[in-house]
């Protein structure tokens, strides 16, 4: 079977999936815009709905108000009474009619009908028998209050569309009727909304108090417009969508009515549109399949070179990709782990001679001559002293010997290892006798705990090395315990502690990478430790002069099961 390169099938992939993704965005570019219009359609019209409920329900609450408390000022009774206090009369509807979005006319007549005052410069015959007839009919079937639809035209081809009537009583009696009239032409302008075509305003017997377009007017100057299960409305074949906001403090009802037509064209062009963008995408795709391919694929040359040489043993074999995109990134990333891997090689280099050393020094410790002479010294007078301890001496020896040269395991618990430290305290015990004392005070749970083995003795060695140059009796006190995640050793003794000078030079001692001073168990061990568990571990050293120095270990708490 022929492999196909990276490049072509690059380029395959390209052409073959271009087409799907161009269908179905084309598809759903469709579905989005008409469930847009639909929705951008039925929450402009509900919104301009709610604007003229507002408006409406004002015009409606201020008239009604206005009408109670006119009607029942002492002016205005007086007025219809006896035709004093006209000018206050007029003064408050005129600075009341001035603050009203729809303006109106106002008439007082006496309870026959016949008209006393009106706020109308010109008035027409019928307009004047309309309103008689209405305080007529007010006063015959006793009604307080009356609110109609009443279209009366006025002079100069003025309408009024609307009338709020309101009785005048002097104690017991019905003196005449206050009437207000509101004009046609400020309700129309009132009810033009932005972002909708045609609004009406009915009242509950579905007569139009105003509307934008009188293609709605039926018979009787009724709503004449029923609406389909989805909302719509035809109006001369035009097609609206209609909301119904009811308004429950006068019962209106407002009709608003947004055209759905214009959407079908916008849809047409939209696909045409898409139809030719999409061809030409086609080609623009093409021809970028070539340009990206090649220059995918010299990325992909690279770094596949890179990977042969590294595993040709080449450990310099860095690759340099500037493509601004994910082989770029991939470029360094690999980059990153061939100098992490680097850095661990190197690493595991110094542990390993770290490693050595400390193991030569720990062997040069134990067959030291001068400690080999004074064990076996000592051991000469128990044999002829004491039987017992001679023997435990020759056992105590063996074990710590074998111990010592033992290298099967890098890592031991911590328990065995204290057993060790407690063997060579022993035999040291055994020389200096009551001049060195020895405490361990270690948790159960951090003697569980895996450490490096041979850690602690030669912190211990110094301690008795250099303890007895200041001091006569020396104490050594080994204390750990867990915190959180970390096992912390602390290695205590009274031997007279080192100057601040001192201590300063060993800690820089101990924070070098490179030390080339003959001192170096601390810093070996530190540096040890540091390359195996990390920077937030190792060792801490704190001393003062004449009284002692504490050696702090600060390890991960792992047992022995972990994997180390």
């Amino acid at each position: 079977m022929v492999k196909r390169s990276f490049k072509d099938s690059l380029r395959r992939m390209f052409l073959l999936h271009t087409l799907v993704p161009i269908s179905i965005l084309f598809v759903l570019f469709l579905v989005f815009m008409m469930i847009n219009s639909r929705f951008v359609l039925v929450s402009q019209t509900a919104e301009a709905g709610r604007k003229i409920k507002s408006s409406m329900e004002s015009v409606y609450s201020s008239y009604v108000k206005e009408m109670s408390e006119a009607a029942a000022l002492e002016t205005v009774i007086s007025f219809a009474r006896s035709r004093n206090h006209g000018p206050e009369v007029f003064k408050r509807f005129y600075d009341f009619n001035n603050r009203q979005q729809v303006k109106s006319i106002m008439y007082i007549t006496g309870a026959d009908g016949k008209i006393i005052a009106s706020s109308a410069n010109y008035n027409s015959e019928p307009s004047d028998l309309a309103l008689q007839a209405i305080a007529r009919r007010m006063h015959s079937q006793g009604l307080p209050l009356l609110a109609e639809t009443n279209h009366i035209r006025f002079s100069h081809d003025r309408y009024t569309a609307y009338t709020f009537a309101h009785e005048i009583r002097n104690g017991g009696g019905v003196l005449g009727y206050l009437i207000y009239q509101l004009y046609e032409l400020d309700m129309q302008k009132l009810i033009f909304v932005q972002n909708n075509e045609i609004a009406v305003v009915t009242d509950p017997y579905r007569t139009i108090i105003a509307t934008t377009n009188n293609l709605t007017q039926g018979l009787m100057n009724k709503y004449s417009l029923s609406s389909d299960s989805k909302g719509y409305v035809r109006i001369d074949n035009g097609k609206y969508y209609s909301k119904e906001t009811y308004i429950p403090l006068s019962q209106w009802r407002v009709y608003t009515l947004s055209a759905a037509e214009g959407n079908h064209s916008a849809y047409w062009s939209l696909a045409v549109f898409f139809v030719m963008a999409s061809l030409l995408l086609w080609f623009v795709i093409q021809y970028s399949a070539r340009i990206i391919s090649t220059r995918q694929s010299r990325a992909i040359d690279k770094l596949i070179y890179a990977v042969r040489e590294l595993e040709s043993g080449n450990m310099d074999s860095y690759v340099y990709i500037s493509t601004g995109d994910e082989f770029e990134t991939l470029a360094g990333q690999y980059n990153q782990m061939l100098q992490r891997l680097n850095e661990l090689v190197v690493q595991n280099v110094e542990l390993s001679d770290l490693r050595r050393v400390i193991e030569v020094k720990h062997l040069q410790s134990q067959f030291h001559p001068h400690f080999i002479f004074n064990v076996l010294e000592t051991l000469r007078y128990a044999i002829v002293v004491d039987n017992n301890l001679a023997q435990d001496m020759v056992l105590t020896l063996s074990r710590h010997l074998r111990y010592s040269i033992g290298n099967e395991r890098d890592h031991v618990v911590l328990g065995d290892d204290l057993e060790y430290i407690a063997g060579y305290m022993k035999l040291q015990q055994i020389r200096f006798k009551d001049r060195l004392y020895y405490r361990e005070e270690v948790s159960r749970e951090a003697k569980s705990a895996l450490v490096p083995r041979l850690m602690l003795q030669p912190v211990i060695e110094n301690t008795i090395k250099y303890g007895y140059r200041q001091r006569r009796t020396v104490a050594v006190t080994v204390k750990g315990h867990v915190e959180g995640a970390d096992l912390i050793l602390e290695v205590k003794d009274n031997a007279g502690g080192m100057s601040s000078e001192r201590l300063e030079e060993v800690r820089t001692i101990m924070a070098s990478q490179d030390n080339r001073a003959p001192h170096i168990g601390l810093h070996n061990l530190h540096r040890r430790l540091v390359l195996m568990y990390g920077e937030h571990y190792g060792i801490q050293i704190d001393s003062t002069q004449g009284e002692g120095t504490r050696v702090t270990f600060v390890l991960p708490y792992r047992k022995e099961d972990a994997d180390v």
